[in-house]
């Protein structure tokens, strides 16, 4: 009973200063919603992360030409060309990758095709007909290019949605003729709209056979990537392994350090991409705690302020029979009601703002952002408004409660 008396007493004090109590808790909120905006929108874009990692198939393994990157300005790879057909050749060979069930080279590139009027700049990939299969490319109209498409260099090509779009808009485009780098290529298929998958967007690719590509497009006999399919999930260690194993014997490479190529599966990159995003994460709500801190030192001078100014009205309650703890209690509850509440609009206006984010990121970027509310980060920014409300609450509440009571009447 004595306690929900000095819970209404706090909420009645807190009411008398509206303004003051808002001004009060707004280092609160904004450190609050910071954290709530980080970890949900940094939930958001792991997981759409880690949903292209699976787009790229949970059984293929990625070869690339070059060292591995050392960070994301480390583009070396790009022009690496340790990759060309007898490597390809070798990891066909069921000798030396007998757990490999599929194996296709890619190329890709830059380029704007032309039909009539319609001008329209998209990725290009060169591949196999395996592209298909392994990046499950279905056409929603025509059919894909076939091996004797890519042996005989075939100039035929797959549109993504936006590409058909924006060069043929509604009219048909199976059948008709684009313009790409001086090339005549004839127009065998369209795919359905994907968006980003696999870390590339389909919708404004175009796909043609990577022999077509190298003689006709980019003039070059290396690969950018090698795309290797393990016949099972369990074996993919395996298959890396021998695919490593592999190149290292055709390259003369005895020291693994001095690798000309490396090799990546969907899980070592998730695993990397989780690893990078928890430690960014982790920092930016280390700078977003800051702001607590900052709102914690602020409510506790201006609970210092507010005791000095209610000095007579702490002289009376004591003159009425208020002992030192109950004083104590109404000022470190107006301290934690004060944060609290806080922490509480702080949460509402995170999980707002992230909302609205994951809107706007599908509707401009269009990315299959979802909104995703952290619940636990809810509770513990909750947990911790409060505690820095008590904390630094306890200050003020003690020199209030130890104050005079015929001092306190006397004060003007």
């Amino acid at each position: 009973m004595k306690f929900r008396y000095s819970i209404k007493t706090a909420v009645n004090g807190l009411k008398t200063h509206k303004s003051r109590s808002a001004l009060t808790i707004l280092g609160i909120v904004i450190g609050i919603t910071s954290i709530i905006l980080i970890m949900s929108l940094g939930t958001g874009a792991k997981d759409l992360i880690l949903a292209q990692v699976q787009g790229l198939g949970a059984k293929n393994v990625i070869v690339l030409p070059g060292k591995e990157p050392s960070g994301p300005s480390d583009l070396a790879s790009l022009f690496a060309d340790s990759l060309k057909q007898r490597e390809l050749d070798a990891l066909k060979n069921k000798n030396n990758v007998p757990n490999g069930r599929m194996v296709m080279p890619i190329v890709f590139g830059s380029e704007s095709g032309v039909y009539g009027s319609e001008v329209y700049k998209f990725s290009l990939f060169g591949s196999g007909e395996l592209m298909e299969t392994l990046f499950d490319l279905k056409p929603e109209k025509g059919f894909f290019f076939t091996d004797e498409d890519v042996k005989s260099k075939a100039s035929v090509a797959v549109l993504g949605s936006k590409v058909k779009d924006k060069l043929f808009g509604s009219d048909e485009a199976v059948g008709e003729k684009i313009r790409i780098k001086n090339t005549s290529f004839k127009v065998i298929a369209v795919l359905p709209k994907k968006g980003q998958s696999s870390f590339i967007n389909f919708d404004e690719a175009v796909v043609i056979p990577y022999t077509t590509m190298q003689q006709y497009i980019s003039g070059t006999k290396y690969f950018n990537r090698i795309v290797v399919e393990a016949d099972s999930e369990k074996n993919i260690d395996i298959v890396s392994q021998d695919i490593k194993k592999t190149l290292r014997d055709m390259h003369n490479i005895t020291d693994p350090s001095k690798d000309d190529f490396f090799v990546s599966t969907p899980a070592e990159v998730a695993e990397k991409l989780g690893t990078i995003f928890n430690a960014l994460t982790i920092f930016l709500t280390a700078i977003a705690a800051i702001s607590l801190v900052v709102g914690g030192v602020g409510i506790m001078n201006i609970m210092l302020v507010s005791v000095t100014e209610r000095t007579k009205e702490i002289g009376l309650r004591k003159a009425l029979g208020a002992t030192d703890n109950d004083v104590l209690t109404q000022f470190l509850l107006e301290a934690v009601i004060l944060t609290a509440t806080g922490g509480l609009v702080g949460i509402i206006l995170g999980s707002s703002f992230s909302f609205i984010a994951s809107i706007l990121i599908n509707k401009f970027a269009g990315l299959a952002w979802t909104f995703s509310f952290p619940y636990g980060a809810a509770l513990l920014g909750l947990v911790v408004s409060s505690l820095v409300g008590l904390i630094f609450g306890i200050y003020p509440a003690r020199q209030a409660s130890h104050k005079s009571p015929m001092e306190a009447l006397r004060y003007e």
